[in-house]
């Protein structure tokens, strides 16, 4: 198998809401979680390799990823596309400026672009700075955000700050004038030693004006926006083919591990149209309770009458306060094992359409669930799409999946997302 595009993911819903967006453009894509041990048996024309790789240590996500870009190499792949999240999630420490240089001096490149813009999730990029709606990302919640607090919108100067190489910008200007200006404002930026550019976009036209100028590059880099304009590079056009799942059938159930302001207006959507949900307590987690199977004994009965919900999901004050009583790291991992348990244990009473909400949790979930690759299909809402996986604790039946970054999807979310075939 000889694929078109190579794509890393720095986390499991990011890998999804990029992979959603290759599909949308006509490419056939399979998402795998972790790096495979061989070859895909799978036609397709794009993978996306799912790495939990966002928030650990910067040393450990660079051999993580080098090790995803050899697998990618190996299968031939024309073009390599590191993906990170829409609100440019990251420290001053990384990771996105130490994987980036890690893989562009693997690939022998000196030049390779960064936005991650996504206008159809109101992500914007303008003067080099993000938008997220219609305040500036340092205004939006993201600086309360529990593992990766973002205080500065301005990404040449939040990228400069974890990359060696030189930072420039591709503005406005450039882009709307089309890909030949593109192209040269790239060689000028090249001829003043910038290594890696910032690209303003506000609009899908922005991002589709950007795609002709990116073809010949080796690497590129962006949250999950810039992939519609990729796969025409390939002379592939949008196709309902491209999106095909089995059919879906089973239990429907949510499972939220995530505390962005979008994820508290879904689960309070759900609760208010009357639908059962359970709260899940880390205090009594810690306290030894077993608290994973309290939420199974609560669900079990209810499941044959519709979706239920069980969560995590509370305001940032809420947030805080548990982890100055646990410990940051502590109170995540400790939450994400106890979700991903549920989620296992409601796939084992009969689930088999699985929404998860939250980048760390869901990348808990899939591994619980015993899930190695997933086949990418309709869209939910931008940046989520129904998925296909053969379980381990499905008793390798066919799990449909939907894994939604936290800031993403439409308040009833948890509602709709049953409504859409997949």
């Amino acid at each position: 198998m000889t694929i078109l595009l190579g794509c890393i993911a720095d986390d499991f819903t990011g890998a999804t809401d990029l992979a959603n967006n290759l599909v949308r453009a006509g490419m056939r894509v399979v998402q795998t979680i972790g790096v495979p041990a061989g070859p895909l048996s799978a036609e397709v024309d794009a993978v996306v390799v799912a790495l939990k790789s966002r928030t650990i240590a910067p040393a450990d996500a660079v051999a993580q990823s080098l090790e995803a870009l050899r697998w990618l190499q190996a299968q031939g792949a024309r073009q390599i596309y590191f993906k990170y999240c829409s609100t440019f999630d990251s420290t001053p420490e990384g990771n996105i400026g130490p994987v980036t240089e890690a893989l562009m001096d693997a690939l022998g490149c000196d030049f390779t672009i960064a936005t991650p813009a996504f206008p159809d999730n109101k992500r914007t990029v303008f003067k080099g700075y993000l938008f997220a709606g219609e305040v500036l990302l340092n205004e939006s919640g993201m600086q309360n955000h529990p593992l990766t607090p973002m205080t500065d919108a301005n990404l040449v100067r939040v990228l400069q700050a974890q990359t060696r190489r030189k930072v420039g910008l591709i503005d406005h200007v450039a882009v709307a004038r089309g890909a030949e200006a593109i192209r040269e404002r790239i060689a000028r930026l090249r001829a003043e030693g910038v290594g890696i550019a910032i690209v303003d976009a506000v609009s899908n036209d922005d991002l589709l004006r950007l795609g002709p100028a990116l073809a010949d590059m080796p690497l590129v880099t962006a949250g999950s926006g810039v992939a519609i304009g990729l796969p025409a590079n390939f002379g592939l056009a949008p196709s309902s083919a491209a999106s095909a799942l089995p059919a879906a059938a089973g239990l429907q159930a949510v499972v939220s591990g995530s505390c962005s302001l979008a994820t508290n207006r879904q689960v309070q959507h759900f609760i208010a149209s009357g639908r059962p949900a359970l709260a899940i307590d880390p205090l009594a987690i810690a306290a030894g309770v077993d608290v994973a199977a309290q939420a199974l004994a609560w669900a079990a009965p209810l499941l044959a009458s519709g979706p239920v919900l069980v969560y995590s999901t509370a305001e940032s004050g809420a947030v805080k306060s548990v982890q100055g009583r646990l410990g940051t790291e502590q109170a995540g991992a400790m939450v994400e094992r106890t979700i991903a348990a549920i989620a296992r244990g409601l796939v084992a009473l009969g689930v088999r359409r699985l929404v998860v909400a939250g980048g760390e949790t869901s990348g808990a979930c899939v591994q619980a669930l015993g899930i190695a690759q997933m086949q990418i299909g309709p869209q939910i809402d931008p940046g989520v799409p129904w998925c296909h996986a053969l379980a381990e604790a499905a008793g390798g039946e066919g799990l449909h999946i939907a894994l939604k970054s936290g800031n993403f999807g439409t308040d009833d979310f948890f509602t709709k997302a049953f409504t859409v075939p997949g």
